[in-house]
């Protein structure tokens, strides 16, 4: 089972003759169960990739599969499938309707057959999953502040029960509390309930700490796709595309370079810290 893209691009329509494309003749497969981040700078195509991933967005050519059927094909049901893989946006506004936020994550599971009593007992649970207070339940989603739009944005979606979930950054406006809590959220979910998670960020450290597999979008082409370790093997060229390595990989290049016995490709505070200690340790020793 997996979501697979096979020679997609896109190209926005404009008065001229020439086409401007956001995507140029991807292929990816996106399986089930997998944590993966998409990484680019500004521009590079990573909002437009996923909302391909839906079909929110319909390629200009090639095909997207969802479990090995063409989601374009005659009779589809797309609806079904933005049920099952949910995309929670950059701006959590754009997705916030109803009149009171309990309303509004209801909206889903209610569109989707559950009756009132069903979607609210479900909206309750995502509410406090995301951290939500329940004396904001009646509220407008629109008194909240930018993170807490997030937070309902993201109930909304979780109350559909998504196979796929689809987050642009997702992290965007909250504090660190806020980041940790969604991000060990996501993290639970992936982990407990087997939800493939698809996190577009800009955060390397988020990546680093998270995800399994990294696809790095370029001018609207995948520049790299891999495990992560491998994808931030490339710094020079990284760094060339605007994006930067993982601040922990650093320092550990910085040590290494000045003879201090670690790895090059550390990632993360937690592998960090205990290489430097076992680094201190045979320095000891000797």
């Amino acid at each position: 089972m997996s979501i697979r893209l096979e020679h997609v691009s896109y190209a926005y329509e404009d008065n001229s003759s020439k086409k401007n494309y956001a995507l140029k003749d991807i292929n990816l497969e996106i399986k089930k169960e997998e944590f993966i981040a998409v990484i680019g700078h500004t521009g590079s195509g990573k909002s437009t990739l996923i909302q391909h991933l839906n079909g929110l967005i319909k390629p200009t050519s090639g095909t997207i599969y969802f479990d090995d059927e063409d989601i374009y094909s005659e009779g589809y049901p797309l609806r079904e499938l933005r049920g099952k893989v949910g995309i929670c946006f950059q701006y959590p506004e754009h997705q916030l309707f109803e009149t009171t936020i309990l309303d509004d994550v209801c909206f889903g599971p209610m569109n989707f057959g559950k009756t009132k009593e069903e979607a609210t007992e479900i909206a309750v649970k995502c509410l406090k999953d995301v951290g939500l207070s329940e004396k904001l339940y009646q509220k407008s989603p629109f008194e909240l502040s930018g993170g807490q739009k997030r937070r309902v944005a993201i109930a909304g979606i979780l109350a559909m029960e998504p196979e796929y979930f689809i987050l642009d950054e997702p992290t965007a406006g909250l504090d660190p509390v806020g980041k940790d809590q969604i991000l060990n959220l996501l993290k639970k979910l992936h982990e407990e309930k087997k939800i493939t998670i698809i996190l577009v960020s800009h955060s390397m450290e988020d990546v680093a700490d998270y995800a399994q597999r990294v696809i790095v979008m370029n001018g609207g082409q995948v520049m790299y796709e891999g495990d992560k370790k491998e994808v931030f093997s490339h710094k020079k060229e990284l760094e060339e595309a605007g994006l930067a390595v993982p601040f922990y990989r650093q320092v550990c290049e910085e040590l290494a370079d000045r003879g201090f016995p670690i790895q090059r490709d550390l990632l993360t505070l937690e592998e960090t810290k205990e290489a430097i200690l076992e680094g201190l340790k045979g320095l000891r020793g000797k």
